[in-house]
């Protein structure tokens, strides 16, 4: 069997630095990890690094053409949520612009797109959605992400079309190198450890996606080109407060520390969904995908931060 090439676009974020750890294991596949800036990964080996900006088309245009990938994950974008809100035109170059570059890039190099969605393109009204559910974003990030699957999914209106798949996730957790960004597991560990008192909301539901999920997810999606869209997250709905008990009962802490929030509590720039969370049959039955269960996310996390 001949090597597949894959681009990989944001590689030193968190689902970045799965995808890399996985395909890495697999023979049949040459890695080219993409970045803004420094290759952030604490490895060098197995793998070809550039630095690349997807905001500068010239920059996307010379990357594909020394690397001619076959296919291309693309986790890059701005996911701050409330950042989004206040600097929409960076959000704008980069969750939308930079799709186009990429989509332009992948038809000139017949590339397999997989383009990184999410669940802030529903207004939460009536989740766990399915793939054809209809998108009414509340934030501007929601609209930035809707509007590049847009981009996406009509890139043959004025030109070839490429061939594509969209992976939809929901509220991703998991631990990476050298990042700042912590998760509801490790935050609320640290909290109940240290005695402190939080509030966590009742009122919205989501289906957690471990890292390594996600990755595995996007894996199959490029390794079968299984072209359209795909909801690749964690099989259980569940609240903010009922995944801060599991992780209190996980470890063994103090859930009376635990108190009960409705989101009016919190005064956050951007409108989340109340209700969102993804129906898995499709990925489940075309691509194999089997998503671990919350406790068991908890559990790879606590092996991830043990030593």
């Amino acid at each position: 069997m001949s090597s597949k090439r894959i681009l990989i676009t944001g590689s030193n974020g968190l689902l970045g630095q799965k995808l890399v750890e996985l395909l890495i294991q697999n023979p049949d596949i040459e890695i080219v990890a993409t970045a803004r800036g420094e290759n952030r990964l604490p490895f060098v080996e197995g793998y070809a690094y550039h630095a690349l900006d997807i905001t500068q088309p010239e920059e996307v245009r010379e990357v594909f053409a020394l690397t001619k990938p076959d296919v291309v994950i693309h986790t890059a974008a701005m996911t701050n949520v409330d950042q989004c809100e206040s600097e929409k035109e960076a959000c704008w170059e980069l969750n939308v612009k930079a799709v186009e570059y990429l989509v332009d890039a992948c038809r000139e190099h017949n590339t397999f797109l997989v383009h990184l969605s999410t669940d802030f393109i529903f207004d939460g009204a009536d989740g766990p959605y399915d793939e054809t559910a209809e998108a009414n974003p509340l934030s501007f990030y929601g609209w930035s992400k809707y509007a590049a699957e847009k981009v996406v999914i009509n890139s043959g209106r004025f030109a070839a079309p490429i061939r594509w798949a969209i992976a939809r996730t929901v509220l991703v957790y998991g631990i990476a190198h050298d990042m700042s960004r912590s998760n509801i597991i490790l935050w609320v560990k640290k909290s109940l450890e240290e005695g402190k008192n939080i509030k966590v909301v009742t009122d919205q539901w989501r289906s957690p996606t471990l890292a390594e999920d996600l990755a595995v997810g996007c894996f199959l999606i490029a390794d079968q080109q299984a072209e359209g869209i795909f909801n690749i997250s964690g099989k259980d709905l569940l609240t903010p407060h009922e995944m801060a008990g599991m992780t209190a009962d996980y470890f063994e802490l103090d859930k009376s520390l635990i108190a009960e929030a409705d989101s009016t509590t919190f005064t956050q720039p951007a409108k989340r969904p109340a209700r969102t969370g993804f129906v898995l049959a499709k990925s489940q039955e075309v691509l194999g995908y089997a998503p671990r269960s919350f406790r068991e996310g908890i559990a790879i996390l606590a092996g991830q931060t043990a030593g």
